[in-house]
């Protein structure tokens, strides 16, 4: 599905500039996200992917700049408010309540979009990860590093968002579930739905993305096709270390 660019951005960041303590991680960072668009968000480790995400979704504060939702301002909207209004968010790291079985992990996130919307069910879930059906009574803290990222993934779709944000979805995954997570993703994105993706596979995220951007200590440096980014070996190279 073509990127919608009749209606509002999903998701909006403008002239952002966050920081931790005295360090300035992001330096006048503007982004947007637009419905059914799949954007790769690349970069080196440290050079601030993260902290965007992060400041769009409400859980870090910019000293500057804004959030908008659909156009209208969320720079001071707490995070459960964003999530609300159609955006999951899958972190590095899972996320996941590891003293709770898969069945109760699910359960927790599942209810209608922000639109109503209910297409995305506990059932839709598990047939599209067939795994989590056979440990649906595993608490968290039992699944293998795989199955925990099905389980974030999972726990994010039955939210029924317009957007859903993927921080390192394959990271430290072996090679044929990492498989199975891009065509999670392919699938997903086939749906319609907005995807943000951050990912250290280039090829990958450049086959699959309608746009990268590149951010390089906390500044954008591109914001364009992944052709682009293909085309200029010595750009990746210097960028991205491949």
């Amino acid at each position: 599905m073509p990127p919608d660019t009749e209606s509002p951005p999903i998701l909006t960041g403008r002239g952002l500039n966050t920081y931790y303590g005295q360090s300035h991680i992001l330096r006048n960072v503007s982004i947007a996200i637009r419905a059914g668009e799949t954007i790769g968000l690349m970069g080196r480790n440290g050079m601030g992917k993260t902290t965007l995400i992060r400041t769009l979704m409400g859980l870090v504060r910019a000293r500057s700049g804004a959030v908008e939702v659909d156009g209208r301002d969320a720079t001071r909207a707490p995070a459960h408010t964003i999530a609300r209004r159609g955006i999951a968010y899958v972190p590095e790291g899972r996320g996941i309540f590891t003293s709770l079985s898969v069945a109760e992990n699910i359960a927790i996130a599942e209810r209608p979009g922000a639109d109503g919307a209910q297409e995305w069910t506990r059932g839709r879930v598990l047939q599209l990860f067939p795994r989590l059906a056979q440990r649906m009574t595993n608490r968290g803290d039992q699944l293998s590093g795989g199955e925990q990222q099905m389980l974030a993934i999972g726990r994010a779709l039955v939210t029924n968002p317009r957007l859903i944000i993927l921080d390192e979805a394959t990271e430290g995954l072996a090679p044929i579930v990492r498989d199975e997570i891009w065509k999670t993703i392919r699938l997903i994105r086939a749906t319609g739905m907005a995807t943000l993706i951050v990912d250290k596979t280039v090829s990958a995220v450049t086959q699959i993305a309608d746009r990268v951007v590149v951010l390089v200590k906390g500044e954008i440096v591109l914001d364009g096709d992944p052709a682009e980014l293909t085309a200029n070996p010595d750009l990746m190279h210097r960028h991205l270390g491949v």
